[in-house]
């Protein structure tokens, strides 16, 4: 398992369709994958789990993968949040 910092640069932070996106990008991998933010816990595979969340643009959050692809996965996804 590994577990990294990021933070959202999406413009215009997770709202509908940069969060399904994001379900998308996470629901490519074997690896379970999880988002920390506000003392929560949720499955990054989970489109209704993230939009409680409520993440804004700048916001900081802990992503974990665990899983034979988590490496890929949390780099992808990195590479996803900050816009590149």
């Amino acid at each position: 398992m590994i577990t990294r910092k990021m933070a959202v640069q999406l413009p215009t932070g997770l709202e509908a369709r940069p969060l399904a996106m994001l379900v998308q990008v996470a629901s490519q991998y074997e690896s379970k994958i999880f988002i920390e933010a506000e003392d929560k816990k949720i499955n990054a595979k989970s489109i209704m789990g993230i939009m409680g969340l409520g993440l804004a643009t700048g916001e900081e959050v802990v992503i974990s993968a665990d899983g034979a692809d988590e490496e890929v996965a949390l780099d992808n996804i990195e590479n996803y949040l900050s816009n590149r």
